[in-house]
Parts: structure tokens; C-alpha cells; sequence
């Protein structure tokens, strides 16, 4: 399925608006533990077991969207926004969020 942020695709031209599609994932408080549990795995400022659980849960989120489309028969997802943000009690989770318009094509 064709996928982009922005609200048209060169030589595509859009039949139809199918509906708004989502998907989301949230990481849970274990997460956080074991990220700061593991901090000495950070080079550079960066944590490559923390990238690796935001990783999964995009592509969980990009997966739900994508089989919502899906059902409504769509050829593609334009318009994707993906948002992370901090839930829970004290920020204890993180949820990871994205949107875009199902659409078909000519």
C-alpha cells in the first residue's frame, strides 16, 4: 500500500476519499524501567534498546492504520502525521499515534 505525509502523489491522481485511518501503540511503564536500567547501552546520547521498542511500536501503529485502509478497499494512506506522546500516571507510558486519509486512485 502506497504511503506518504504529503496530501497528493506525483503522477497518481486521487479517485476517491475513502475516511480518516489510525493507528496506535503505547509502550508501557516496563519499558521506561528498563531503559534507564540499561542507560549504560546510550552512545552518543542515544539508546539503541529504547529506539528499538519506539520501532515496534510505529510499525504497530503504522499496521493497524494500513488494515483499517484496507477494509475500506483503499490503494493508499496520504496525509500521514505521526505523533508520540507521554500518557499515564507521572508520564509512565509513551503512545505512539498516526493518521492519514485512506484513499483510492484512477
Amino acid at each position: 500500500m502506497l504511503k506518504t505525509t504529503t496530501s497528493s502523489v506525483d503522477g497518481r491522481e486521487i479517485s476517491d476519499y475513502l475516511d480518516i485511518v489510525v493507528g496506535e501503540a503505547i509502550l508501557g511503564a516496563n519499558v521506561f524501567k528498563d531503559f534507564f536500567a540499561g542507560i549504560r547501552d546510550i552512545v552518543g546520547g542515544r539508546s539503541g534498546a529504547y529506539e528499538k521498542e519506539m520501532g515496534k511500536a510505529r510499525k504497530i501503529a503504522f499496521s493497524e492504520m494500513e488494515e483499517q485502509a484496507r477494509e475500506l478497499g483503499a490503494d493508499g494512506i496520504v496525509g500521514i502525521d505521526i505523533d508520540y506522546e507521554v500518557v499515564g500516571k507521572e508520564g509512565g507510558m509513551m503512545m505512539v499515534s498516526v493518521s492519514g486519509t485512506a484513499v483510492k486512485f484512477k
